[in-house]
């Protein structure tokens, strides 16, 4: 399920949680813009054992969208073969999707800053979700978590 969030400094974010394990979570946030052409975001991954942060993952308005393949995952809500991924462009977030009966999707959020770097680092988390609804509030919530480039 996902939760718009407010912080501490009234910044805008997105919480996504496992609903098969609510500390298993992927939260959007610390969203800002230099210019019209991108916005940059901050995405934490939180699981037992596991803390990460990528910070100024970048989504340019020539890109492939993420909320747009949210919005296509909740549209096939009936279910579909094999995975389904997206990533951005400098490939420091990628989103993989499964289907699983009884209608849930399985999300796989992977983080790795500095991708082509020696000596980096990568972390996942799994989310599950339910089909319908609770992937298209996830889409409508990151579409607009994105959306606001300027406060």
């Amino acid at each position: 399920m996902t939760t718009p969030d407010v912080g501490t400094d009234d910044e805008a974010g997105v919480t996504i949680r496992c609903q098969d394990n609510a500390s298993v979570c992927v939260t959007f946030c610390d969203r800002f813009s230099f210019d019209a052409d991108s916005v940059h975001y901050a995405v934490e991954l939180q699981a037992p054992g596991l803390t990460a942060r990528v910070n100024e993952v970048v989504a340019w308005i020539w890109d492939s969208d993420l909320p747009i393949f949210l919005e296509e995952l909740a549209a096939d809500y009936r279910g579909w073969a094999g995975e389904r991924s997206w990533h951005t462009h400098d490939r420091d977030l990628t989103v993989s999707a499964v289907f699983r009966s009884g209608g849930h999707v399985g999300l796989t959020w992977a983080v790795r800053p500095w991708p082509r770097a020696a000596g980096g680092w990568g972390a996942s988390v799994t989310t599950w979700l339910e089909a319908g609804e609770q992937m298209t509030s996830l889409a409508a919530d990151v579409r607009a978590f994105l959306a606001k480039e300027y406060q």
